[in-house]
């Protein structure tokens, strides 16, 4: 005898007719669920955006302000002297004198902002720029500070500020990831962690992207698409059918949604990577001409990032290629090494940001460049900057920000940020804002708990909007 459920007069209930049912209308509206949460519009939106996505250049290592937007006479001054602060243990504990900037700097623009000769290409850009100058981090080693600029956590497990834009936005693109992140070659300590969806769905995670071999891990065809889509297909209902007996499971959405990306994918990323038909002009922009092979990767790495918003995705982060400095984490030879970080980025990201005004694209593009803490004002031996989480530089473009303005500042060494201080939680509630999302409001239950971003902390820093 059947014992299919049934109420007091004998009809079917609404799980059974969902399973009889299960390759019919009722799947309709799981489809359409899965399709809008990979591919379109806005999840989570609290007010009027101002900016659709972010590119993020990422400098590992922490790059020296003193030497690159924050100009201090006084540095130049006692340069060699001893260092006239109260001086803070340091990661390494070799604190020696005050330590001058190792270039010039002058004023650029109109907005008259003070740059370093060592970045003539972003110097014309000072205009564009919109300058924090009082960042500061609550973690001096690397591991540590980039979970804490990633992801609002100084320890491993939570997701990244991409991943949640990814989740609460999704992506426009029907055939990329929300989250992109360009490989220069350096993945930073702390790993891909760095880029993990942590308790987020993992449709959201970091998607990688390698500049050299093959662009994405696995993404290259095997099979015919006609072999492919027999089995997607299968693989989607014999999952749909256990969601429809169990109950929705976030981790099998997921896996359904990145099968199917994985396949569109498959098309769409040699596509992306075919920079060929990019005119000359543009490739000679971006250094892919460049004398140096660094300024070439990094050029294309900064190609590709305006081609994946382009598309429509959400958060794209650039690593840096491997200068054989130590990335910018420059504790000794700071003279010889800087300028190779420098070279590196200098023209390509001067080139993104011309690239995108040209195109229309700067105005709902967040730029966002910067490292996970500052160096100190005094040497690491006599040619080297130890780890300074006190006080540091972090620029913005497009998106909203104001240009051309600097806001907050250190003391007059560089060392402590000293007026309207800006935390790495003001930053991301900052950003999020502009994407048309409130941070306080955006949270993630898990644990028994709701999560978010910015944890119990963070602020709009509305001086920074225009």
């Amino acid at each position: 005898m059947s014992m299919r459920p049934t109420d007091e007069a004998g009809r079917l209930s609404r799980r059974e007719l969902l399973r009889q049912a299960a390759n019919g209308f009722a799947l309709l509206p799981f489809a359409d669920l899965a399709g809008r949460q990979q591919n379109g519009g806005a999840l989570v939106r609290h007010h009027a955006p101002r900016a659709r996505s972010v590119i993020f250049l990422y400098m590992d290592g922490a790059p020296s302000c003193h030497d690159l937007f924050d100009y201090k006479p006084r540095l130049v001054a006692e340069d060699g002297q001893k260092f006239g602060m109260t001086m803070e243990p340091t990661q390494f504990n070799s604190r020696g004198n005050t330590l001058g900037p190792c270039a010039k700097f002058r004023q650029h623009g109109e907005s008259g902002q003070w740059i370093s000769d060592l970045l003539p290409h972003m110097a014309r850009c000072a205009d564009k720029m919109t300058f924090v100058r009082s960042m500061h981090a609550d973690f001096s080693e690397h591991t540590n500070a980039n979970y804490f600029l990633h992801t609002g956590h100084g320890l491993q497990g939570r997701p990244s500020m991409g991943a949640w834009v990814g989740y609460g936005l999704g992506t426009e693109a029907e055939d990329l990831p929300a989250f992109c992140v360009l490989n220069g070659g350096l993945v930073p300590p702390g790993g891909v962690d760095n880029f993990h969806s942590g308790f987020l769905p993992a449709h959201s995670q970091g998607s990688l992207f390698a500049m050299r071999g093959a662009p994405v891990a696995n993404i290259n065809p095997r099979e015919s698409d006609q072999r492919q889509r027999r089995k997607l297909q299968l693989a989607r209902s014999l999952d749909e059918l256990s969601i429809l007996r169990e109950g929705s499971d976030p981790a099998l959405d997921a896996a359904i949604q990145n099968q199917e990306l994985a396949f569109r994918m498959q098309t769409a990323v040699p596509e992306l990577l075919e920079i060929e038909g990019e005119s000359a002009a543009t490739r000679e922009m971006y250094g892919l001409n460049s004398d140096y092979d660094k300024t070439r990767i990094y050029g294309r790495q900064c190609l590709l990032a305006r081609r994946l918003v382009e598309r429509g995705v959400r958060f794209v982060e650039l690593t840096c290629a491997d200068t054989g400095s130590d990335r910018w984490d420059q504790h000794g030879g700071l003279k010889e090494k800087l300028p190779k970080n420098c070279k590196m980025v200098d023209q390509p990201i001067a080139a993104l940001l011309y690239d995108l005004e040209a195109r229309g694209l700067l105005d709902e593009t967040i730029v966002l460049f910067g490292g996970e803490f500052g160096r100190t004002p005094f040497a690491q031996g006599n040619n080297g900057r130890d780890h300074n989480p006190f006080g540091f530089t972090m620029w913005m473009a497009g998106g909203g920000f104001r240009p051309g303005v600097s806001h907050g500042a250190t003391d007059e060494y560089g060392y402590k940020a000293v007026e309207d201080p800006m935390s790495v939680h003001d930053l991301h509630a900052t950003i999020l804002w502009q994407l048309g999302i409130d941070h306080e409001r955006f949270t993630y239950r898990f644990g028994g708990r709701d999560l978010r971003l910015t944890d119990v902390y963070g602020r709009v820093v509305r001086e920074l909007l225009a």
